[in-house]
């Protein structure tokens, strides 16, 4: 971009959005993703999610162009959350700040909404209602994936409008108030995503041994020999197998998906696996 476009012509703050505006880019957040690259990731998906108010802010279409230009540079942050950056972003805008200022602020409050956004959703809000509601599917209930949709979409959709007029009131002063404890609430909230995986491994995996070891008339089971050391262990190997593939082999999830989909059709046709679910919490002896 020349260095005569990195400032607007026309200095004059704009008049401030109207409610319709702001909801109708809470909806177009939803397409973030589209278009989707390497090289700037949610960029395209950025734009036109806040195109309505650049046209309504800058009238002059030598500002609008500068505006859509470094809008349209390297953005990534957590779909969830985008509205947060957007009404930063969009009160900078109105008050024509400094070009360099808005995409720093834009560049500073993307970060720390990334991982905030994994921590609550990635690793909590969502393996916590799949975990329950695809119990209820797996039972015969239609409730499960309806309840399912009604708590994600709804989180999602609630948090995007609340954010969305929240930080376009509060402005710049809302990057403070967010990241001022962005570390922390980060790691508490991603040791609380690690602890309720390693719950639902225990209490919904499903993969059980079949092999049994002749021992006269009472044969020796040995997943319940299992179970009486740990509880799940063979679901825990398999979780721990996938972490060390994509953390350390630099696996992508369909690849282990791949090789856990050909253990266990090869498993069953030797017999090593149970073909039918079985309770992996040891039931005390009467």
């Amino acid at each position: 971009m020349a260095s005569e476009e990195l400032r607007y012509e026309d200095l004059t703050p704009a008049a401030p959005l109207d409610k319709a505006t702001l909801n109708k880019m809470v909806w177009r957040s939803m397409n973030l993703q589209i278009s989707f690259n390497y090289e700037r990731m949610q960029a395209a998906g950025w734009l036109w999610s806040i195109l309505p108010a650049l046209e309504k802010i800058h009238t002059n279409k030598h500002d609008l162009s500068v505006s859509m230009k470094h809008n349209l540079e390297f953005f990534n942050t957590h779909p969830f959350l985008v509205t947060f950056v957007m009404g930063i972003v969009l009160s900078m805008e109105q008050n024509k700040a400094d070009i360099n200022s808005i995409r720093a602020v834009r560049v500073a409050a993307m970060g720390p909404l990334g991982g905030i956004g994994d921590a609550l959703f990635w690793f909590t809000l969502v393996p916590i209602t799949a975990g329950i509601t695809a119990n209820m599917a797996i039972s015969g209930s239609m409730a499960g994936p309806i309840i399912y949709f009604i708590i994600t979409f709804g989180v999602q959709m609630a948090l995007r409008y609340w954010l969305m007029y929240w930080s376009y009131d509060v402005g710049t002063k809302a990057i403070e108030t967010l990241t001022k404890n962005a570390r922390e609430f980060t790691h508490a909230a991603s040791m609380l995503g690690v602890f309720v995986v390693g719950a639902l491994t225990c209490n919904y995996g499903a993969t059980t041994l079949g092999m049994t070891i002749a021992n006269g008339d009472t044969p020796v089971v040995i997943q319940d020999k299992l179970n009486s050391i740990l509880p799940a262990a063979i679901p825990l190997a398999f979780t721990l197998m996938c972490y060390s593939l994509i953390k350390k082999k630099g696996w992508s999830a369909t690849k282990c998906i791949l090789l856990l989909l050909v253990i266990g059709i090869v498993g069953c046709m030797f017999g090593i696996w149970s073909g039918s679910y079985t309770s992996l919490i040891p039931v005390p002896w009467h």
